[in-house]
């Protein structure tokens, strides 16, 4: 859509006799344009997650349910996908990031930058949805800024667990609430499988993570995902539920940190070994082999051109 516009701009502007020429200024280093495209996509995201949270608990019922917050989060993932997918690949979670430097898919010095990016984002938008939500959020608790019980508000910005969950309990339902989403991420991108069409992945995913969330959501809020859920906690703490987020559910805090990002290695893991390293090996139109994992159709051509001259 943005080259369509930008080509009918320029014929436009050569029946008008009007030079036009490329922007002055614009961003040529890769660090900044891959941290800004993760931070905004992050917050496009959070911001339509953390939204639909507390249009439902400020409505106490009356503006959705917990479907409705399950949509928010899927389809707040496939927007964020549509705002960073091509810059950065719109991790959004820090989980994902984690397991593709594991895996070789992302360079491990990219991560600190990733996971700055994904804690702006998140601690944006948790700042947009309260001041957007204030009067809300205070005429639902009446003034009073609790982490736990009727009136509580806190969970609309960070994940806690239902009073029954133990932390172990807990903690494996977030390794394995992660475990499935990059299982899922992985089956999704393999192009030598079932792939998701191009141009149909943010759908997808957001289907990924709205079939998570109707399934493995009641526990703890299915936050499978360290930055989305920490970043939201600390806003938390410093906008007026104090030290409180840190300690209610046994000091539950760490759970959505850690084990996302155990699950997340273990997820992609599986589909590796019980997949993905299973491939039977590319050939070329010659019947040579290819080495490459993923070769474009038109290289794939070329190469067997070449090979059997």
């Amino acid at each position: 859509m943005k080259d369509i516009v930008q080509s009918v701009e320029l014929g436009v502007s050569k029946r008008r006799g009007v030079h036009v020429s490329r922007p002055k200024v614009w961003l040529r280093n890769e660090f900044v344009r891959v941290g800004l495209a993760e931070a905004l996509c992050t917050y496009v995201m959070m911001a339509f997650g953390l939204g639909s949270v507390a249009q439902v608990v400020t409505g106490q019922g009356a503006f959705g349910q917990y479907i409705s917050i399950n949509l928010g989060f899927a389809l707040g993932v496939a927007m964020g996908m549509h705002v960073g997918g091509k810059v950065s690949g719109a991790h959004m979670n820090a989980a994902v990031s984690f397991a593709m430097c594991v895996f070789g898919r992302l360079a491990w010095k990219m991560l600190p930058l990733y996971v700055f990016a994904q804690l702006l984002g998140t601690f944006l938008a948790s700042g947009t949805i309260y001041a957007i939500y204030y009067e809300a959020i205070h005429d639902f608790c009446g003034g009073n800024l609790t982490v736990t019980g009727e009136k509580a508000t806190a969970g609309i910005f960070a994940t806690y667990p239902a009073p029954y969950l133990s932390l172990t309990g807990g903690f494996l339902d977030q390794v394995f609430g992660t475990a499935m989403l990059l299982l899922c991420l992985m089956a999704v991108s393999d192009q030598r499988n079932q792939p998701a069409a191009a141009g149909s992945e943010p759908v997808i995913v957001g289907l990924v993570v709205l079939l998570i969330g109707i399934s493995l959501g009641s526990n703890s809020g299915y936050a499978i995902n360290p930055t989305r859920d920490i970043g939201a906690r600390v806003f938390t703490a410093i906008a007026g539920w104090g030290a409180d987020v840190f300690r209610a559910g046994n000091g539950w805090w760490w759970v959505p940190v850690v084990a996302p990002l155990i699950g997340g290695v273990l997820g992609a893991g599986v589909y590796k070994a019980f997949v993905e390293l299973h491939h039977p090996p590319l050939t070329g139109q010659c019947g040579r082999p290819v080495e490459e994992e993923f070769v474009p159709l038109e290289k794939e051509q070329n190469i067997c051109s070449n090979e059997c001259v």
